[in-house]
């Protein structure tokens, strides 16, 4: 049966593009084998790359097949906007791979759900104390402490050895998680007893479990995804690393709810996350109060320790560029320190930040959705029940819409209209699901990179130029930035 459904996928999809000449046709199909589709010629774990070389081929709108699903690749700013804003409402379901389904605990994550229900409420608590205006404005200390933070051992480190390089990721992440846990539980947890673990966890391994080692797991690819009709058959090596990882994850994560909800019951209420949610929220299950507490850990995390890690990486690697930023730094700040009150003032800041976002996308492929119901994409018929991919590496490598799209420049995005309603929607999304961490991921990775310019000269070590391999399917670094730091004049 599962052959035989294939098989009217296929004859579905085929018919449009062949069908009647009244109506608009199907994208053009990528040649591929029988089976397995176009699973072959795939670039390892960096599909965006070929699909990228795809659209050079078949257009920004194509047809592809992963297995035995037929999918359709966007590699159009323009298209996805029609995409994701005014046909929204035919591609609303994602399709997730196992991976993270399990992660998700099936779409119980704000990010990972469907719009829904679900989807509004998780939103509207998680925008009330935690990402939206008034709840930013709470936690500006905290931020602004983990700016000085950073910036002292950056110093103290560089004083201490100034020939030594500085290992960047090590240092900002551990402040980015201290900084999502004070905003999500109140305090920064040095360590806690896990009864489900059987043993003491330190911060630095609560930071593995809730988000390295996420990451990790969600970059696990289960042949399983390509061929549902043998989702049947077991992959003991894929379920053991995945089950595994979400059993420790979310052990760490309940312990510290019940430690918090402990210091609660005592009287000792704080302005944070959790107990906004047991306080404001009474219909939340256990298991829901989980996952939102824990996607505020990765997602305060995450992402943003991508972005500012590239941004610092090119920003090294072009003194000129990291002169003309401090030069600006000076002529508004002047001796007074960078904070995120200048950010209006700094609009090469700005640019510096949108750059590093197009070019080093940390997501290159959004995660699959659902064609519910079939419909027209750029002038293209598209069938129910075909996967959509959104291909943000190919959009930001487009030559009509980049001049010399795989160079690093910053002063394109001196131009407004670059704002207006071209970059954003690849950057945080558009519409209905624009993402709700978008001005703190813009205030802590543009405020940081200020700090660090007007506070100290960075360079790379010899070689490193042309260090710009990519982790699995993410745009993370693969390998850590290590820098040369060195404090400026008076400073």
């Amino acid at each position: 049966m599962a052959a035989a459904a294939a098989a009217v996928g296929v004859a579905a999809v085929n018919g449009v593009r062949m069908g009647s000449k009244k109506g608009p046709k199907a994208p053009p199909e990528v040649p591929g084998l029988p089976l397995i589709g176009n699973l072959h010629q795939l670039n390892g774990t960096k599909p965006h790359k070929t699909f990228t070389k795809w659209s050079e081929t078949y257009g920004p709108v194509y047809t592809t097949w992963l297995g035995a699903s037929p999918a359709i690749v966007i590699s159009s700013t323009e298209v996805v906007k029609e995409a994701m804003i005014d046909k929204y409402s035919s591609i609303s379901t994602r399709k997730l791979t196992k991976a993270f389904q399990v992660v998700s605990r099936d779409k119980m994550m704000v990010s990972m759900s469907d719009y829904g229900d679900y989807h509004k409420k998780a939103k509207r608590l998680v925008m009330a104390a935690l990402l939206g205006p008034a709840a930013q404005r709470q936690f500006l200390d905290t931020r602004k402490q983990m700016m000085d933070n950073m910036t002292s051992i950056f110093r103290a480190s560089a004083i201490h050895d100034p020939h030594a390089t500085q290992n960047f990721r090590k240092v900002f992440r551990a402040e980015l998680f201290r900084l999502s846990m004070i905003q999500t539980f109140g305090e920064e947890v040095n360590s806690i007893y896990v009864p489900e673990l059987g043993q003491e966890v330190s911060r630095e391994e609560l930071c593995e479990i809730m988000v390295v080692d996420t990451l990790i797991t969600l970059a696990e690819v289960d042949w399983r995804d390509f061929f549902p009709y043998l989702s049947w058959l077991p992959n003991e090596s894929f379920d053991t690393k995945v089950m595994t990882a979400e059993h420790r994850r979310t052990a760490v994560t309940r312990a510290i709810i019940n430690q918090r909800k402990e210091r609660i019951a005592n009287g000792e209420a704080r302005v944070c996350y959790l107990d906004f949610l047991l306080t404001a929220e009474d219909t939340l299950t256990e298991e829901e109060l989980i996952m939102l507490s824990w996607e505020s850990i990765l997602g305060g995390t995450d992402t943003t320790l991508m972005t500012t890690e590239w941004a610092m990486y090119e920003l090294a690697k072009n003194p000129e560029i990291q002169e003309r930023l401090y030069q600006e730094i000076q002529e508004v700040c002047g001796d007074d320190t960078v904070t995120e009150e200048h950010l209006p003032q700094l609009p090469y800041l700005k640019a510096v930040f949108h750059e590093t976002l197009r070019l080093h996308s940390p997501g290159p492929i959004l995660p699959p959705r659902f064609i519910d119901e079939a419909t027209t994409l750029g002038g293209y018929q598209v069938p129910a029940g075909a996967e959509l991919i959104i291909n943000i590496y190919g959009c930001n490598m487009d030559e009509k819409e980049w001049e010399s799209p795989y160079s690093w420049r910053p002063e394109r995005f001196l131009d407004e209209s670059r704002f207006d309603d071209t970059y954003r929607p690849i950057a945080f999304g558009t519409g209905k699901r624009v993402c709700a961490g978008m001005s703190q991921a813009t205030n802590i990775s543009c405020t940081s990179i200020a700090r660090f310019v007007q506070e100290f000269t960075w360079s790379l070590k010899k070689g490193d130029e042309d260090k710009v391999e990519t982790a699995h399917f993410v745009g993370a670094r693969l390998h850590p930035l290590d820098v040369y730091v060195s404090p400026r004049g008076g400073r």
